[in-house]
C-alpha cells in the first residue's frame, strides 16, 4: 500500500465487466502509482504519451526483482519453455529497428488499401449470415459471426495460409492471446507453452512450402523481403507471424465488439453515424478511444525515469493505461466520458500504442474496423441488443466475448 492508503487493484470484482471507474480513481487519486506487488500504473494521457516516445524496454529480462516478477517467474519455470525467438513486439533496438524495417516493406499502405475488396465481400458474407439468423431465431451473435471470423480470414487470406490449417490455427491462437494477460498458473502457462510449440511447428512447415512455391501473399513477401542483404530468419518470421495472429487479430475483434456496442448504447450517435459517411474515418478513431481494445501495454525502465513529480526506479514493470489516458478529462476535457464521433482530436486517441513501437498493424484494424461498423448499422439501421452483453472476462483485451444482436424483421433489408 502507498502513503495515500490507495491501491490500483484489476483483480477486483466488476473490473473486468467496466474498468472505467478504477481508471477515473487512479487518475484522482494517484495517476502516478507504485503497487505493492512491485509494478508502477500510468493513467494520465500526457504521462502515457510521454512514456511511450520513450526509449525503455519491452524486454522483461530487464525487470529488476519483485514480487510480481517472482510469481510470474515461478510458474513459468514448471513449464520448461525454454528461449524462443521473440516477435518485434518484444524487442529493444537495434533487434526491434531491424525486424520492423524488413516487416515494413512487405505490411506497405499500398497493400493494405488493396485490401479493401475482400474486407468489403468478407463482411457483405457476414452481414448475410446475420439477416438469415436474425429471421429464422430473431437473434445474432456479432462475435461469432462478424468480429471473430473477419480478420482472422483476412490474416489468413494476407499470408496465403492453407485453408486446411485455419480452424486448427483459430483455436491455438485463441489459447496464445492469455500470453498477452496477466499470467500466473501454472495450467495456463502449460496451455499456452503447448499452444505456442504447435503454431510455431504449423507455420514454420508453411514457410518451408512457400520458400519452394513463392505466392503473391504476405508471407512470401516476408520470406523475400531483404535490405542491404539482411533478411529474416526462419524462426524470426515464425514468431512475426504469430504476432499478427495473437496480437493482431484479437484486437480487431475488440475494434468491431466494442465500437458497435458503443453505437447500440449511444442512439443519437448511431443515427449520426448511419446518416453521415463522411464521418466513418473520424467515427473509428472515436470508438477506439471510447473503448480501447487494448487497455494497456508496459515499458520497463532501463535507468531513473520522472514522471509526474515522482521518479521510478530503474527497472521497473511500468504499465501504461492506454484506456485510462483515452479518458483522461485534462486531456479531452469534461466530456471525456462521452461519445461524440464529431471529436475533433479523436486521432489523438492512443489505443495502438505510440513512438517506436506504434501498432504495425493500425491500419488494417482501421479499415476492418471501418467497413465491418458502418456496413452493418446502415444495412440494418434499427439494430439493437438482443440479451445482456457476456465480457470476456480480460484485463488487456478486454471485449465482449458474446454480443447477441437483433433487428426487427420489417426493417431487415433483402440482400442485394
Amino acid at each position: 500500500m502507498t502513503d495515500t492508503g490507495y491501491v490500483f487493484n484489476p483483480f477486483a470484482p466488476g473490473y473486468t465487466d467496466d474498468p472505467y471507474p478504477f481508471y477515473a480513481e487512479l487518475r484522482a487519486l494517484e495517476p502516478v502509482h507504485a503497487n505493492p506487488l512491485g509494478f508502477w500504473v500510468l493513467g494520465r494521457h500526457a504521462d502515457v504519451t510521454e512514456l511511450l516516445r520513450s526509449r525503455q524496454s519491452v524486454e522483461d529480462r530487464n525487470v529488476g526483482p519483485s514480487p510480481l516478477r517472482d510469481l510470474a517467474e515461478a510458474a513459468a519455470a514448471q513449464t520448461q519453455t525454454g528461449n524462443r525467438p521473440m516477435s518485434m513486439l518484444d524487442r529493444d533496438p537495434p533487434d526491434h529497428t531491424r525486424l520492423r524495417k524488413l516487416v515494413t516493406k512487405a505490411f506497405t499502405k499500398r497493400a493494405i488499401d488493396a485490401l479493401e475488396p475482400l474486407v468489403v465481400d468478407l463482411v457483405d458474407a457476414a452481414l448475410d449470415r446475420i439477416e438469415a439468423s436474425i429471421a429464422t431465431t430473431g437473434s445474432a451473435d456479432l462475435i461469432e459471426e462478424l468480429a471473430y471470423p473477419l480478420p482472422f480470414t483476412v490474416i489468413c487470406e494476407m499470408l496465403g495460409m492453407p485453408d486446411t490449417d485455419h480452424a486448427r490455427l483459430r483455436d491455438l491462437a485463441a489459447t496464445l492471446v492469455r500470453s498477452l494477460e496477466p499470467v500466473t498458473d501454472v495450467e495456463v502457462f502449460k496451455q499456452i507453452a503447448a499452444a505456442d510449440r504447435e503454431i510455431n511447428d504449423r507455420i514454420a512447415a508453411v514457410i518451408e512450402a512457400k520458400r519452394g512455391r513463392p505466392g503473391e501473399d504476405l508471407l512470401t513477401a516476408l520470406i523475400q523481403a531483404e535490405d542491404d542483404g539482411d533478411k529474416l530468419t526462419d524462426e524470426e518470421l515464425v514468431a512475426q507471424v504469430v504476432l499478427l495472429y495473437v496480437a493482431g487479430h484479437e484486437t480487431t475483434v475488440n475494434l468491431i465488439a466494442n465500437g458497435t456496442l458503443a453505437l447500440l448504447r449511444h442512439p443519437d450517435q448511431f443515427a449520426l453515424l448511419a446518416a453521415n459517411p463522411e464521418l466513418d474515418t473520424n467515427a473509428i478513431e472515436e470508438l477506439l478511444r471510447y473503448d480501447s481494445p487494448v487497455q494497456s501495454t508496459r515499458r520497463i525502465t532501463l535507468e531513473p525515469y520522472a514522471v509526474g513529480g515522482r521518479e521510478i526506479p530503474a527497472g521497473s514493470f511500468v504499465l501504461a493505461i492506454l484506456a485510462s489516458a483515452n479518458r483522461d478529462e485534462e486531456f479531452w476535457g469534461p466530456d471525456a466520458g462521452e461519445l461524440k464521433l464529431d471529436r475533433p482530436n479523436a486521432k489523438a486517441q492512443v489505443s495502438f500504442g505510440g513512438g517506436p513501437h506504434h501498432c504495425l498493424g493500425a491500419s488494417l484494424a482501421r479499415l476492418e474496423g471501418r467497413v465491418a461498423i458502418t456496413r452493418l448499422i446502415r444495412r440494418f439501421p434499427t439494430l439493437a441488443l438482443a440479451a445482456e452483453v457476456t465480457w470476456n472476462g480480460r484485463q488487456n483485451l478486454r471485449g465482449p466475448a458474446t454480443l447477441p444482436i437483433t433487428s426487427p424483421p420489417d426493417s431487415v433489408p433483402s440482400a442485394p
